[in-house]
């Protein structure tokens, strides 16, 4: 009992060390995905980009806390500055742009995928693919509105949101192809809500 202890003890004195690494590698991955350049439609505002993954796999593979983080770090360090952001932006300027919806709708992409995955009892392809599709689907209700709002045009956001599904539509595919077999290779990887069953 008395070894076991310090052990139990230890245990917790890793956890966070070893949250914070992942928060911080997850969020450095979507800094990354932002050196791929943003495409523009032809009359849209914002740009096609490969960014918009980021927040689905940290949900997918971190959990909601820890996938909610990582989003959190990436946004405060691009709004203090750093151009991470797709193009190479940052600063205060994109959060108050036509993009701006999209990048708090990044938040509650991570936390809502995150959410979906904690509360499955297996993170199967077909839960990923419903988590990660409802990933997108708030950070659209978030993006549109607020699109909609910064260029005055309600009817030109919502056709240009149309060019974007296809796209987001890809993307939902590979980050569940990717983050089931993540979990398939790590199955206790990720926090998920335990079994009351006996």
């Amino acid at each position: 009992m008395s070894e076991s202890t310090p052990q139990r003890s230890a245990t917790r004195h890793r956890q966070p060390a070893a949250d914070l690494a992942r928060i911080v590698v997850f969020a450095a991955f979507i800094a990354v995905l932002g050196t791929f350049p943003g495409i523009y439609l032809a009359g849209a505002a914002v740009p096609i980009v490969l960014q918009n993954m980021g927040p689905l796999l940290s949900g997918s593979l971190l959990g909601p806390r820890r996938g909610t983080a990582s989003v959190v770090l990436f946004l405060a360090l691009v709004a203090i500055g750093l151009p991470l952001l797709s193009g190479g932006r940052g600063g205060i300027a994109p959060f108050f742009g036509p993009s701006a919806g999209f990048l708090f709708g990044w938040i509650l992409s991570a936390l809502v995928v995150g959410l979906i995955v904690f509360l499955a009892r297996k993170p199967t392809l077909p839960v990923l693919l419903v988590a990660n599709l409802a990933g997108i689907a708030v950070d659209y209700l978030v993006g549109l509105p607020v699109m909609a709002a910064v260029i005055g045009d309600f009817r030109a956001a919502g056709i240009a949101m149309l060019g974007y599904v296809p796209g987001d539509l890809a993307k939902v595919v590979v980050v569940s192809l990717v983050a089931a077999a993540v979990h398939r290779a790590f199955p206790n990887s990720t926090p998920r809500k335990a079994s009351t069953a006996r």
